[in-house]
Parts: structure tokens; sequence; C-alpha cells
């Protein structure tokens, strides 16, 4: 989509900037998101998932580390993707450790995550920005009063996808989940590959 920490910087701004605008509730917040996200580049425009986030079709749960949550797909490519993720009631596990670096906006609510070794916890709120740096892990909760964020990953993304649907093969069983996580991230990397976005 762009220079990789041009983008990130640019990501977290939108956030931040939407952040402050005060909506009344999240839906507002996640489309002013969308929108900024459109008009501040036609490149990127042009990448993004063309259908809105009030189509329930273009929602899924996402069951990985033992946390559950549910996720739209903004943008994925083989180098990059950003998510909205999150939950109204509350989720924790294990971040998965990735060939690709996460960034991590917070926008609704709080996140909390430790190292091993960490005897207290990283808290991020609202305006806040997480990064798992490639090849870290750590274990991460978002309470049960429910968390939203803006999530950027880049890097090489094709090896995290197990990690993102092993819950659903061998321990949820839910099949028609990993259908459709497996159609509609399919189809967005597959469109941006044949625009040359790699």
């Amino acid at each position: 989509m762009a220079t990789s920490g041009a983008y990130q910087v640019k990501v977290h701004q939108i956030a931040k900037d939407a952040i402050s605008a005060n909506h009344s509730n999240s839906t507002a917040l996640l489309d002013d998101i969308r929108s900024r996200l459109y008009a501040s580049d036609p490149k990127i425009a042009r990448s993004m998932n063309p259908n809105h986030f009030n189509q329930k079709s273009e929602w899924f749960f996402n069951n990985a580390g033992g946390a559950m949550g549910a996720m739209y797909i903004l943008h994925a490519s083989i180098t990059e993707y950003l998510i909205f993720f999150g939950t109204p009631v509350g989720t924790e596990g294990h971040t998965g450790r990735h060939t690709a670096d996460d960034y991590f906006h917070i926008l609704v609510g709080e996140q909390r995550a430790y190292s091993p070794g960490s005897l207290e916890p990283e808290i991020y709120r609202p305006g806040d920005m997480h990064h798992l740096r490639r090849g870290e892990v750590k274990q991460y909760m978002m309470p049960e009063s429910g968390c939203w964020a803006l999530e950027l990953a880049q890097g090489w993304i094709p090896p995290m996808l197990p990690f993102g649907l092993a819950d659903a093969m061998f321990s949820t069983l839910d099949f028609p989940t990993f259908w459709r996580t497996a159609v509609l991230t399919g189809r967005e990397m597959a469109k941006n590959l044949l625009t040359g976005k790699i």
C-alpha cells in the first residue's frame, strides 16, 4: 500500500484523528476510519475491500491462540493486511509468533499484554498503538467491557495463516468460519496480486 514505516505512521494518525472526533458509537468510529483511509491516497483506495463493513457477510470470527474475536478485512495482500478486529464481550490468548510486525491501534476499550518475565501488564487504551515485533510473543487480553482495534500487519503474511485457521480446524471445528476466512482472505489477496500489489 505504501512504504511500510510511512504507512504505519499514517494509519496511526488516522486512528487518532477519528478517535478525537468523539463519535457516539463504535460503528460511526469505524466508518470514519474507513472513509479517512479511502480519502488518504488513491492507491490505498484501489487496494482496499470495496464492500462496506455494514455487510454482515464481510465479518467472520477468528479463533487463534485461544482467543476469539470478529474481524473485517480492509486490505489483504501477501505482505500486508489491515483489519478491524475486536469483541464486545472480551477475550484473551496467545498472540502467536509471526513473520510480520503487528501494529494494534486501539480504537475502543482496552488491551493488556505481557511477555514472560514481566510482572506488570502493558496497558493500551484508545489512541495507543501496541507494536508486536516479528518473532516476539505475548499473552494478551481484552476485558469483558470489550475492545475494538485497527490492526496492521506488515511482513510475510502467508506463514501467519495457519495460526489464524488452526483453531477452526482442530478446536472449534467451525468449518463454515474456516471456509469464510479462506474465501474472503483469498479474494482480497488475489485481487491485489492481479493489480501488482504484493
